[in-house]
């Protein structure tokens, strides 16, 4: 009679742990991480910080912004040097597979094609493809300027734009053995120019929409999800955002038009916003995306799973996640993590904030 009380106990105890790792889904489908790649040098580190930091945490989600830092078979001409082999990437495959983390490889597409004085490779090699060709880069780059230059943008009806950023897109999803992709189209200041004989006195909403429609119809045929920055779909001026969390030139009533299995991330660094609510009831799913300021993150995590506590079922699936977002290469990021350099400011920095998020996080899934 003792043996069948033990095994009955022993069967609930067992029953309770599996039950108890199958609960963060539940609490929180996509705890993510988005970083930098790193270079070649920091590949093995990198890898060990999947194993043992990532990893542990239960993160099952991770961005890496890519952008020209591999090398590239479809398109060479775009391959920083000291960019990433095919074989280094297949590593971070098999890190990700074991640890069961979903591996998404993002190239910032629209805008972001510069940065400060330097543009970047696509309009390099491709200038036809530049919507403002007559903007020129500074020697030195200051902000406010009278170009009204924060980065350049690629015009999105240019002949020939979609082969290129198509092949690139297959490539790196093809490496990456990915089910999604990130195009970031972030901050997009330079869209429907009037000078631009392709699109300008179009509607720059109808614009911008149009482009999320075609690299994810492109991506749906290969069963590819787009993820993408959510700031371009929200009114700056009602919002009282502003023109960096969200648009000031007229995309914003693009979020009615965008297909809705568009994964958004939603980035608000400056204050805990409500804005995933916003994105759910227009039918979108969205991810919180905080960076550096521990406190806000709390904030943040607090509110998403909230949002999924009181949801109706219909809006529930809609609220993914959280995102840690760090804006620096994986290199940097992990000098300061380790303590090996220290951040300008030791409260609010992307590791601290990291390390908070993910704790308020376990709390959440243990109390579940």
């Amino acid at each position: 009679m003792k043996n069948v009380i033990f095994l009955t106990l022993l069967c609930c105890i067992l029953a309770h742990t599996a039950h108890s790792q199958t609960q963060p889904d539940s609490v929180l489908p996509v705890r993510g991480f988005c970083i930098g790649a790193p270079s070649p040098a920091g590949l093995n580190e990198f890898v060990k910080f999947i194993d043992q930091e990532l990893a542990p945490r239960k993160v099952n989600t991770l961005i890496l912004r890519v952008d020209y830092d591999y090398k590239y078979q479809s398109h060479p001409e775009l391959s920083d040097a000291n960019g990433l082999s095919k074989a280094d990437i297949k590593k971070l495959v098999a890190a990700c597979r074991k640890n069961h983390i979903r591996l998404i490889p993002q190239f910032n597409l629209l805008g972001h094609q510069s940065w400060a004085g330097q543009v970047f490779a696509l309009l390099t090699k491709y200038p036809q493809f530049d919507e403002t060709p007559w903007v020129k880069m500074p020697e030195k780059y200051e902000w406010p300027n009278p170009d009204g230059l924060y980065c350049k943008s690629y015009c999105p009806l240019a002949p020939g734009l979609h082969k290129v950023v198509f092949e690139v897109i297959d490539e790196l999803c093809d490496v990456f053995e990915t089910t999604a992709f990130h195009a970031g189209m972030d901050e997009v200041f330079y869209i429907g120019e009037e000078k631009c004989p392709r699109c300008g006195g179009r509607d720059k909403a109808e614009l911008y929409a149009g482009e999320v429609s075609t690299l994810r119809n492109h991506l749906a045929e290969k069963g590819r999800q787009l993820w993408i920055w959510g700031d371009r779909l929200l009114d700056g001026k009602t919002t009282g955002l502003g023109m960096w969390e969200a648009s000031m030139n007229n995309t914003s009533r693009a979020v009615d038009l965008v297909p809705k299995d568009v994964m958004i991330c939603d980035w608000h660094y400056d204050r805990p916003e409500k804005t995933p609510v916003y994105f759910a009831i227009k039918g979108l799913n969205v991810i919180t995306c905080p960076w550096r300021k521990p406190e806000f993150a709390r904030q943040q995590v607090k509110d998403m799973i909230a949002f999924r506590n009181t949801a109706t079922p219909e809006m529930k699936g809609r609220y993914q996640g959280m995102m840690q977002t760090v804006w620096s290469n994986a290199e940097s990021f992990m000098d300061e993590y380790y303590g090996r350099k220290t951040p300008k400011d030791t409260l609010e920095s992307a590791s601290r904030c990291f390390r908070v998020m993910y704790n308020d996080i376990d709390v959440a899934i243990s109390g579940n």
